[in-house]
């Protein structure tokens, strides 16, 4: 048993309520801790100056429908407290939902917030929530960043149960490793509470508000790394447990039991992974208490993230299939066949049934097969006699002629490759019907005719063949009216592996309309740095979307970590002329 330690943890503010009705709700990922609708922001406890006197500014009082920057339409209000609010809004210019955080610019905290968004936005981990913007204008700070319409809130996973062993696993796994990379960068969160915590379709765990949620309410602390990690033990404890490490209830979850201290895992639920159960005791023993068997307590993210590294990897389930029916006896077996007799009963010799005559051997057979026979011969003599009158005129002509005749072959039987005419681009926009785009600001560098400029993809861990982690990525093009499409040349940035690129003709330049409602032109793969693709036959489009699916594994440069990625210099579609 280990003492509790309470540094950097955020108490809710609907402690002492009953847990929260089990639902999986969809992430708003508006950045704020929200519960049922509302802030679940409580009063920081004063330890070790985490938290600043809050700001006497009041939250801009703003309505759905007001526009900032003529672009970002606010939609609806998710969080309005501690002199600021988050909403959920509308970009117009990419049509596609985002999140904005709002203060007054004469805030306290607005200095930071700028300051914080911005070295977040410089970081580009595609598993950190982005941010896309950052903007003081018209005495107002506004922080935009990614919407994620089909990530779910770690507090609605945890409202319906504790998690199984393996997704705990991917959990502390995922989000070490993650803050991991953001303090290498100088970046803390000093917020990782359950609801920063969001769970995508795809089963990757991506972490919001990373430097702007503890800048929004002014908490710091002396040891940030120290903070983090006790955080990430704090979710690992509450996935095994269904329970919050500290006895105060908070995000739905109830506290443990008064006066008994930090109690392993083991000892609040029966099953716990005892290697996951004794990771989150490591990680909660941060202010020198001892956890169980003696293993020393991990302080930074890195050092958890190696400690879960060094775990025998925790399989996935088996996949639970439905047992069959039982077999039904049908009437048919309910009969006196093989059942010894009564006695005294008498038993009914069956009588034999004469052998069916063999076939064709009546008078009417006969007749037909003579018939059939008849008419085999008269075919077979046809035949010959169309045989022996074609030889023979051969003959004659090559007797007259001294000659054989030779067919000369024509045009036909070798046709050319069609030419075909170059088509102008009008404009492009990314293609990300998951929620998340990769580089928004190099789209015009995709066929801007500059082999120096291009657009790029995130770096992936995982590779090359997508689907794991990511159905794929893209870029929609606006050939400016409705033409025949039959080929494509793409430039790309890097060879090595393999790269798959797919055509569609969409039928807008938005990311809403699924691939599977879409029209396939043509598909390619390539080793290099060039894929040209060709349609079997074709395809009247006003807009193409090229939708990549594998990736080549590439060093680290100026834009990205290494990894398996690629980008676009150059796409030139043409049509037969």
């Amino acid at each position: 048993m280990a003492e509790r330690s309470t540094a950097a943890v955020d108490v809710a503010d609907n402690s002492g309520d009953k847990p929260l009705a089990a639902q999986a709700a969809q992430a708003t990922s508006d950045g704020v801790d929200t519960q049922n609708g509302r802030a679940a922001d409580g009063p920081m406890p004063d330890k070790d100056g985490e938290r600043k006197n809050a700001a006497p500014a009041a939250a801009p009082e703003l309505h759905s429908g007001h526009k900032l920057a003529r672009r970002y339409r606010l939609e609806e209000c998710v969080t309005r407290v501690d002199g600021f609010s988050s909403w959920r809004a509308m970009d117009e210019k990419l049509r596609r939902a985002v999140g904005v955080h709002l203060m007054p610019a004469d805030h306290a905290r607005a200095r930071s917030v700028l300051a914080a968004a911005r070295s977040s936005a410089l970081l580009g981990d595609p598993r950190f929530v982005q941010v896309l913007d950052a903007v003081e204008e018209n005495d107002l700070v506004y922080v935009v960043h990614e919407w994620l319409p089909d990530a779910t809130e770690l507090t609605a996973l945890l409202a319906l149960g504790p998690l199984e062993a393996h997704e705990a696993y991917q959990l502390v796994s995922q989000v070490s490793q993650a803050m991991a990379a953001a303090h290498r960068e100088g970046l803390a969160h000093l917020r990782l509470t359950p609801s920063a915590i969001l769970r995508t379709s795809t089963g990757q765990y991506r972490i919001r508000g990373l430097a702007v949620n503890a800048a929004l309410r002014g908490i710091t602390s002396e040891t940030p790394q120290r903070a983090d990690t006790e955080a990430i033990g704090a979710l690992l404890y509450a996935a095994l447990t269904q329970r919050w490490p500290y006895e105060s209830d908070a995000y739905g979850l109830t506290g443990l039991p008064k006066g008994v201290g930090l109690i392993a895992p083991d000892q609040v639920r029966a099953g716990v992974h005892r290697g996951l159960g004794e990771l989150a005791m490591r990680a909660l023993a941060n202010d020198g208490a001892t956890a169980s068997r003696q293993e020393p307590a991990c302080t930074t993210p890195d050092e958890l993230a190696k400690a879960v590294a060094a775990m025998p990897r925790i399989r996935p389930p088996e996949p639970a299939f439905a047992a069959p029916p039982e077999y039904q006896h049908t009437t048919y077996q309910q009969g006196s066949y093989g059942r010894l007799a009564q006695p005294g009963t008498a038993t009914v010799q069956s009588r034999p049934v004469p052998p069916p005559p063999p076939p064709l051997q009546s008078r009417t057979g006969r007749a037909l097969k003579w018939g059939v026979a008849a008419l085999l011969i008269a075919a077979l003599g046809l035949g010959s006699w169309q045989l022996a009158d074609t030889l023979l005129d051969r003959g004659s002509q090559k007797g007259n002629s001294g000659t054989n005749n030779t067919t000369t072959p024509g045009p036909e039987d070798n046709p050319k490759e069609p030419e075909r005419t170059p088509v102008s681009i009008k404009g492009a926009a990314e293609y990300y019907p998951d929620g998340n785009s990769q580089n928004i600001e190099g789209v015009p560098n995709s066929y801007d005719d500059d082999p120096k400029s291009f657009w790029r993809t995130y770096s992936f861990a995982d590779g090359p063949v997508m689907g794991s982690y990511k159905q794929g990525l893209g870029l929609v093009f606006d050939l400016g009216e409705e033409q025949d499409v039959s080929a494509a040349s793409i430039a790309l940035t890097y060879p090595g592996d393999h790269t798959t690129v797919t055509l569609y003709a969409a039928p807008s330049l938005s990311s809403s309309t699924p691939l599977k409602n879409m029209q396939k032109i043509a598909d390619g793969t390539t080793t290099k740095t060039q894929l040209d693709i060709v349609a079997e036959k074709p395809v009247k489009a006003r807009y193409v979307v090229l939708w990549i699916t594998a990736m080549p594994k590439a060093g680290p440069s100026n834009y990205s970590q290494a990894g398996f990625k690629q980008g676009i210099s150059n796409v030139v579609f043409s049509r037969n002329s």
